[in-house]
């Protein structure tokens, strides 16, 4: 394919290594971050630019990398007849707003877990008190961006829920003005995802196993994501009964990107819990180095509403996040004193590393950012063992003051797809 114009819009800087993968494949990329503090990061791997605006009439394809606003702007420029990679305020509000994403699932068919929205931690804590049970603590809007957040609830009675939900009274109540509280349901957590062009998906789906605890054997606080083992798939059970009853509503929206459904599935059905309408992180990545098409020519035909042929790899891919303190904290003067420009020394040349909050300073690899995430490195094989030993063989290769990881990603998968095969969800149609 001969070389287009990419602009790629963020916020926090999220999509700098899909930017680079584009780069190199002889693309012209401008990328344009919002957030002051996350303006290096991919600095040196692409071209930055002040204004977005700036740019529109340059750009052969336009891509937005979150939600949170974007969809907006993504459907006004789509309308004005751009190429553009992004959602709607529809497909916004299925991520920002829980309780309005749980609602489309429910008026599409689509199973839910009971859940019920609350603006007072008075009322939440008084609902588990007079109906105990196990919970799971869910904030809205901006603040579930705080993933350490998240709550899942382990006492039968709720006591520990109660406890929670007085805790965050005290000190979050002014970041967390909605929440939910739904009913915990035990199983295999498990996503699936697909591509959209704006009338239908694209095959193959993914099917996707996220690792949000930072510790290995799933311990310690939560994060936005330590690792995550996938593979490609024809339509399923587990995509039929979910995800593809949402086609006719993001068609008729003329949705343009990536969405994911997060699940819990075990023998008595399936239990969605929440969508991604975005690119997620680090999975638009591991995809990536699953992807035989060169990630250009596929984002390019599938912002025009082409139908790309998503040549992909058979067997299994694997990433996992390297990152630094104070992970997964916000702590300024910690990363300051401890991480902030450090420089990524690699023992030897190695493939499967991806960038995130790193630039690019007299040809050496530097943190950068504010959050202490800083490559993903992945691993690809016929079976998980072999994607496993590739990755972990890569890391071996890297060295970062401070740096650390989990050492389980992918573990899980050999008790997982027993049930997930019993069940029949990864069952081809």
């Amino acid at each position: 394919m001969e070389p287009k114009n990419f602009l790629f819009i963020s916020i926090d800087g999220l999509i700098g290594d899909i930017c680079w993968q584009v780069v190199k494949e002889g693309h012209n990329v401008k990328y344009y971050i919002k957030e002051p503090e996350e303006k290096d990061v991919g600095e040196g791997f692409v071209q930055m630019v002040d204004s977005w605006e700036n740019e529109v009439n340059w750009a052969d394809v336009i891509i937005f990398d979150d939600v949170l606003g974007q969809g907006a702007k993504a459907k006004k420029l789509r309308e004005k007849g751009k190429a553009v990679i992004g959602g709607t305020p529809y497909s916004d509000m299925l991520e920002d707003d829980r309780a309005f994403g749980q609602e489309e699932m429910k008026k599409h068919g689509i199973p839910i877990i009971p859940y019920w929205n609350f603006s007072s931690f008075d009322e939440a804590i008084k609902f588990v008190k007079e109906h105990p049970d196990r919970y799971v603590i869910k904030p809205s809007g901006l603040a579930q961006n705080i993933k350490g957040l998240l709550f899942i609830g382990e006492e039968e009675d709720g006591r520990d829920v109660i406890q929670v939900l007085g805790d965050y009274q005290k000190a979050w109540a002014k970041k967390i003005p909605i929440f939910t509280l739904q009913k915990r349901v035990v199983g295999v957590e498990v996503a699936v995802g697909a591509f959209f062009n704006g009338t239908e998906f694209i095959y193959p789906i993914n099917v996707n196993f996220e690792h949000k605890k930072l510790f290995p054997g799933n311990l310690g606080p939560s994060t936005g994501e330590m690792g995550t083992a996938m593979f490609w798939s024809n339509e399923n059970k587990l995509f039929n009964q979910t995800l593809k009853k949402m086609e006719p509503k993001l068609k008729e929206e003329g949705y343009v990107g990536y969405i994911d459904l997060n699940c819990i599935v075990n023998g008595n059905g399936i239990a969605p819990l929440e969508f991604t309408a975005r690119f997620g992180y680090p999975t638009i990545s591991i995809q990536q180095e699953g992807m035989l098409i060169p990630i250009g020519e596929f984002l390019f035909e599938l912002a025009r509403g082409g139908k790309p042929k998503l040549r992909v790899k058979s067997g299994f891919q694997i990433g996992l996040r390297i990152v630094v303190p104070p992970f997964p904290f916000n702590d300024k003067e910690t990363f300051r004193v401890k991480s902030k420009d450090s420089v990524i020394f690699f023992k030897k040349p190695t493939e499967g590393v991806h960038i995130e909050d790193v630039k690019l300073v007299n040809e050496e690899w530097v943190v950068t950012g504010t959050s202490g995430v800083v490559l993903i490195v992945c691993g690809t094989g016929q079976t998980m063992k072999q994607a496993q030993k590739q990755v972990y063989s890569r890391i071996k290769n890297i060295t970062i003051p401070n740096m650390y990881y989990r050492t389980d990603i992918g573990d899980r998968w050999y008790e997982d797809s027993d049930k997930l095969h019993n069940w029949g969800y990864l069952r081809e149609i």
